[in-house]
């Protein structure tokens, strides 16, 4: 979840006093980690959802302050589009009651959220893209109420001095021009967080990456945007251009994109809080009034305030997060590749794949980063997001393979080994990775239901291309409430 932030005009000087904190900040951070002050008991998992909004006919509406009202719980907030809402699932260990504790936790979270929404005329769904959603819908009036999200609105078109320029090839052709952000809105997410010593971040997070091309093809859940039947996963590219503060001729110039894979794998959490001082300007130069070396050297831990800000405002597909909690600052890896949904059962087999894969990679003798290079794991991602499950993949020792023959013969065993590492018995693990398993065997996830399911209507009953959508995603919205996986889900 962002920060909250005045509306306010931004000076020289608060981004030359910005730039000299955000380094105080980075200089503290590197003496916490020298003096191994980090949270080493209590590594916890988490999980945030980002949920779209709609009318009874799953059509956006643009409630969120009312439904946020009504619900009534700190776990939520707003998000970038007043269509949208986040919750943020309370920290847990992994194996803290078992999946189905967890399960039950999250939907009878969601559960209430719905029945209060309900009393504004509104619901929720949890997918990558609405596929109701119109452009009209994503236009100046959309951007939430927080002031946060209207500044960042600004900053980015100041630094960009253009209209966003959205441009998609699948089986359609998107070309379209943003006069704001709110594009951005329409990406909805699953992120999973991992708590992590900081001696083994690296490890984890060089792991995240190596696999983020997997996750997005068995996961992919965003096959339309704007009435356009695009990429299995249109969240991908969709991102990264509606938050690009580059015009043209500084994308030729090499100037690093704030939604970034990379360009490296890393040695150590600080170097890519460093990255991030060293290639990125400051989009919310806002200085607190904490003195983070005066903080530690009294014995207290800092907020590092600036440096977590400017994170918060380069978008990782894997970002690295600093974080108090207990009275001990920890640092934790954030997963940010996968859409929402389409089940609670869903999500949860693509966390316990994340967390026992990263696992098993990370304690592995020759690490799958070491026989890897960075460029194809990003080549990766970009495959997956195109072709979703169809998607051929890079893997060390078998080349480019089938995505599902990937997972069945080689990663699936390595999660298992994970899970178990982690303290997750085979009677936990098993209905969990099945499910992975199971959409690898049939080919099925969320883009593929979706697209079968778009073209069964529109073939059957001929009511032209958005009313398809909207009968789709009012059916989708059915089988999300029962909470079978989406492989199960019937095309009829």
């Amino acid at each position: 979840m962002g920060r909250d932030v005045p509306a306010l005009v931004f000076t020289r000087e608060d981004r030359r006093r910005y730039r000299i904190k955000m380094q105080e900040c980075l200089d503290t951070f590197a003496q916490l980690l020298r003096e191994a002050r980090f949270e080493s008991e209590r590594p916890q998992v988490g999980l945030e959802i980002e949920l779209n909004l709609v009318d009874d006919r799953a059509e956006p509406v643009m409630r969120n302050s009312d439904a946020l009202e009504v619900i009534a719980d700190p776990a939520w907030s707003t998000e970038l589009g007043r269509f949208n809402l986040e919750i943020n699932v309370p920290p847990r260990r992994l194996t803290a009651g078992g999946p189905d504790s967890w399960e039950s936790e999250i939907r009878a979270a969601l559960n209430h959220a719905e029945e209060r929404a309900k009393s504004v005329g509104t619901h929720l769904i949890m997918t990558g893209i609405l596929p109701t959603l119109r452009q009209e819908d994503v236009g100046e009036s959309a951007l939430s109420e927080n002031p946060r999200y209207r500044l960042l609105n600004d900053q980015i078109f100041a630094a960009r001095g253009e209209d966003l320029h959205i441009e998609v090839d699948g089986v359609d052709r998107l070309r379209t021009y943003a006069d704001t952000i709110t594009p951005e809105a329409a990406c909805t997410s699953t992120q999973f967080h991992l708590q992590v010593y900081p001696e083994q971040f690296a490890d984890y997070w060089n792991a995240a990456q190596s696999i983020a091309g997997v996750q997005i093809a068995l996961a992919a859940n965003s096959p339309f945007l704007f009435g356009k039947e695009l990429w299995h996963e249109t969240r991908v590219p969709l991102f990264e251009q509606a938050t690009d503060t580059r015009p043209q001729e500084i994308k030729v110039q090499g100037v690093r994109p704030r939604v970034w894979f990379g360009e490296r794998w890393i040695n150590s959490v600080f170097d890519l809080f460093e990255e991030n001082l060293r290639y990125f300007p400051a989009l919310l130069p806002l200085c607190d009034e904490q003195d983070p070396a005066e903080t530690l050297d009294r014995g207290d831990i800092p907020e590092l305030g600036e440096l977590t800000l400017h994170n918060g405002t380069i978008y990782r597909w894997n970002r690295p997060v600093y974080a108090i909690a207990h009275d001990k600052p920890h640092v934790r890896v954030e997963n940010r590749v996968l859409p929402a949904g389409p089940t609670v059962a869903d999500t949860l087999a693509n966390g316990a794949f994340y967390y026992g894969l990263t696992r098993a990679l990370a304690e592995e003798d020759r690490p799958v980063w070491s026989r890897m290079s960075f460029s194809a794991a990003e080549e990766n991602l970009h495959t997956a997001a195109r072709h979703g499950i169809e998607a051929r993949l890079y893997w060390p020792g078998m080349g480019e393979v089938p995505v599902a023959e990937l997972v069945l013969r080689r990663l699936l065993p390595l999660a298992h080994r994970g899970l178990e590492l982690s303290g997750m018995d085979e009677a936990w693990r098993e209905p969990l990775l099945g499910i992975i398993e199971q959409r690898c065997v049939t080919g099925r996830n969320g883009a593929v239901w979706q697209k079968e399911m778009f073209h069964h209507i529109d073939a059957t009953a001929r009511c032209g291309r958005h009313e398809a959508l909207r009968r789709m995603t009012q059916q989708y919205i059915d089988y999300m409430h029962l909470n079978a996986p989406v492989h199960t889900w019937p095309v009829d």
